[in-house]
């Protein structure tokens, strides 16, 4: 189950990052932000909901551990980052630090507080 969602989190990751690129451009990192702010949203999501089913012990496995697991870029985020401060430019280093956290933070809550609504 883990590689499963591993496969469709990775497929998922890779289309959706060169979709917002081709359509955003690559100033700034416009797709790994969308990417890691959409799986926070869906880790917290999916977890809250599993939380309070009796579902199968596979959904934990394939939703948050390996679809989220391979669809986010946490790496891909902190190289673009560094990338940005070795490139001379700090303040979108530091720009892509802040609102990721941020609204990442932002996204699990309400993920979480939908999935707990839901059930």
């Amino acid at each position: 189950m883990i590689g499963v969602g591993g496969c469709a989190g990775a497929i998922a990751r890779y289309a959706l990052g060169v979709y917002i690129g081709s359509r955003l451009g690559i100033r700034f990192p416009y797709g790994t932000f969308v990417i890691n702010v959409s799986g926070c949203f869906i880790v917290g999501f999916s977890l809250a909901l599993l939380a309070r089913t009796t579902a199968s012990e596979y959904w934990r496995y394939l939703i948050p551990i390996g679809f989220i697991g391979a669809y986010t870029t946490f790496s891909t985020f902190e190289y673009e980052t560094l990338r940005a401060i070795q490139d001379g430019q700090p303040m979108s280093g530091l720009l892509n630090v802040v609102v990721s956290v941020v609204i990442g933070f932002i996204a699990v809550w309400l993920g979480s507080t939908l999935g707990r609504v839901l059930v």
